[in-house]
């Protein structure tokens, strides 16, 4: 069972992670929520809507509240509400019980890449092994451009991403998880990144796919993306952006 200090420092995280996404443009105001599960629990911390609510990129862990697997939000303070889209993190934490935390977030560059009918492409290799291996085990697209505001939607979007750690949604954003805010985090900057170059390609000419040979080369290399919690590489993001 997590303690007080625990559930706080978690708070911070969840936090952080609302910062570094928003302050680094991968999503517009207000939209987005992140959430951690509370380790020995059935519960969840998870960025809160309403009127005394923080913009994204202003969170704070007075923003962050909990809430159980059914949605519903434990001694919810006045002005603040849950997310309408709760149920993308109620069902990813019940359906991947290996995961401790679930990133919802409207990067403009990979949204684009939903709406037409061009793939992301493993253009790159040492540049950013990490968003090429991120793509190489596969992002699946969740073909609906509604809100996931209800046990069905969120039961279909979480059997949809299956055992990947991100999947776009069709003119909507993303969604992500891993082992902590951090770890999901990371794997939405990832795949942003490779977004990002496969537009930039496109706009000089009809991009290239690295080879066979070079693709095996980095699928030997093995580690899942997220896996480490975001590590060094969450860090230098945290700092850059002054979160």
């Amino acid at each position: 069972m997590a303690t007080a200090a625990e559930i706080n420092e978690l708070k911070e995280k969840v936090a952080e992670a609302c910062r570094v996404l928003a302050r680094l443009d991968l999503t517009r105001e207000p939209a987005g929520h992140v959430s951690a599960r509370i380790p020995g629990t059935d519960h969840m911390l998870i960025k809160a809507r309403g009127p005394r609510e923080s913009g994204v990129r202003y969170t704070t862990p007075d923003d962050i509240v909990e809430a159980d697997m059914e949605g519903n939000i434990i001694g919810l303070p006045e002005g603040l509400a849950s997310p309408r889209e709760i149920f993308i993190h109620t069902w990813m934490y019940k359906k991947r019980p290996e995961i401790g935390s679930v990133i919802h977030i409207h990067p403009p560059m990979v949204v684009t890449f939903t709406v037409v009918d061009k793939p992301l492409l493993p253009i790159y290799g040492a540049y950013d092994p990490g968003s090429l291996r991120l793509l190489l085990d596969g992002v699946p697209l969740y073909d609906k451009s509604v809100l996931v505001n209800n046990d069905e939607l969120g039961e279909e979007l979480a059997d949809a991403i299956q055992d990947k750690e991100i999947i776009m949604m069709r003119g909507h954003g993303v969604t992500a998880v891993g082992p902590d805010p951090a770890g999901a985090g990371i794997n939405v900057i990832l795949l942003n990144e490779i977004a990002e170059m496969n537009y930039k390609a496109r706009l000089i000419g009809e991009p290239r796919p690295i080879s066979d040979e070079d693709i095996a080369s980095f699928k030997s290399a093995g580690r899942r993306t997220g896996a480490a919690g975001g590590g060094s590489a969450w860090e230098t993001y945290r700092r850059m952006v002054d979160a």
